[in-house]
């Protein structure tokens, strides 16, 4: 008798959580409905502009590359003139790029310049932009201004440490500091990240000044 009295009582508890339950999701239930509507359409929303963005990207990679492959440097700086920063940027490092294969120094320099002086260009293209006008401009350069640039862009850990001393063991080279240059390019082969084409110009380097490179110095990275 004692277990069906209590088999009573809990049926009637679960009647009335279930009441209970119900009462409160018919004031409560529409609150929910709209955390949950909200949340779908944050979902959805952010799908959608991640795809427009990705495909407003691709539209203007693929114009840039056409541009770049006719070869006419205004074409690549013609291509959504008024666009994001970044991408104007990167722009008038590719025409600078094809400027200079053209043989047009001083229009390439004259766009690096503006890229470098533009502080919204961010540390790595505007790093990359000081590096290029470096190896564009040569010893035509100021040299206490290339130096400064390259001691900047030659420190530990920066993007194009490897890269920038190289410049600094050309400029040297052209100082006629042979053997500082020859110091200087074996210390970079001893350098972690070291690219085989960057290997390979360092020991070119070295036997153009005389210099027989040692066989580690050579030997592909492995």
């Amino acid at each position: 008798m004692a277990n069906q009295n209590d088999t009573f009582i809990d049926e009637v508890f679960d009647d009335l959580r279930r009441e209970r339950l119900f009462r409160l999701f018919r004031r409560w239930g529409w609150v929910a409905g709209l955390v949950v509507l909200g949340i779908v359409a944050g979902v959805v929303w952010r799908e959608y502009t991640q795809a427009q963005a990705e495909a407003r990207a691709q539209a203007w990679g693929d114009a840039v590359l056409t541009a770049q492959a006719s070869g006419d440097p205004a074409a690549i700086l013609a291509v959504d003139p008024q666009g994001a920063e970044s991408r104007r940027i990167l722009a008038a490092m590719l025409a600078a790029s094809v400027w200079s294969k053209n043989g047009n120094a001083e229009a390439a320099a004259d766009a690096l310049r503006n890229v470098a002086g533009n502080d919204a260009a961010g540390t790595v293209l505007h790093d990359l932009a000081e590096l290029k006008l470096v190896m564009i401009e040569g010893e035509a350069m100021d040299p206490a201004r290339r130096d400064e640039i390259l001691s900047r862009l030659s420190r530990p850990g920066a993007p194009f440490e490897l890269l920038a001393l190289e410049q600094k063991a050309i400029a040297l080279v052209g100082a006629n500091r042979s053997d500082d240059a020859v110091t200087l390019i074996r210390q970079i082969q001893g350098k972690a990240g070291l690219t085989e084409p960057l290997r390979q110009r360092l020991s070119e380097m070295m036997i153009a000044l005389g210099v027989e490179p040692d066989p580690a110095e050579t030997a592909p990275a492995g």
